[in-house]
């Protein structure tokens, strides 16, 4: 009998991705303060990546002490724009002032996976993907957020790049399924090496 799997996350472009590729799963919400983590991993002068991969930890070990034989994937991005995390915009015009920051410059994107059996990780990968935005002009920028302001507001970094988003870049470096919020390939990787998937 196959194990079971757990997407602990509310993410629809998570479970989208895991719907795309075919994989039977069950999305279950880890019910966790992530913006009172973060801000604790950042006092501590924990690194980007080591946040992202803290946050993915604790959402997937939170699910897999209720479910302990199924295969948990808890995952989590982190934006890094020179040494500052950047947290999903509450308002378009603080999204507008997030992509002015973010404008002609090169950040970074980590996207952190860890699968958790039996209320343990067994499994992780910090994906980097670094990302850089064209100079565009502030008429098109607040045209931008005003247009797709329903779709970003719960995107880091507010924006889409499998959407109009896009169209603000000059240049990814990196792996597409990374930019969207998780390591997909490394992920299924391991669950069809586990035998949780066909191959």
């Amino acid at each position: 009998m196959s194990v079971p799997i757990v997407l602990a996350s509310t993410s629809k472009i998570r479970a989208t991705l895991l719907q795309n590729a075919n994989v039977a799963f069950a999305a279950v919400p880890p019910r966790v303060d992530e913006a009172a983590v973060k801000a604790a991993l950042i006092a501590q002068g924990e690194q980007p990546r080591n946040i992202a991969d803290a946050l993915a930890e604790l959402k997937a070990t939170k699910i897999s002490v209720k479910s302990p034989e199924a295969f948990v994937i808890g995952s989590d991005q982190v934006l890094d724009h020179n040494g500052q995390l950047l947290s999903k915009a509450d308002s378009p015009d603080a999204a507008i002032d997030q992509l002015k920051s973010l404008r002609g410059n090169t950040h970074r994107l980590f996207s952190a996976a860890v699968i958790c059996q039996g209320g343990r990780p067994i499994w992780r990968h910090v994906g980097r993907v670094n990302m850089r935005m064209r100079n565009f002009s502030d008429t098109y920028l607040e045209h931008y957020v005003f247009r797709n302001w329903e779709r970003i507001r719960y995107s880091v970094g507010s924006y889409n790049l499998e959407e109009e988003g896009v169209r603000l870049f000059a240049a990814v470096e990196g792996d597409y399924f990374t930019v969207l919020g998780m390591p997909l390939l490394e992920t299924l990787n391991y669950l069809a090496m586990r035998g949780a998937l066909d191959t």
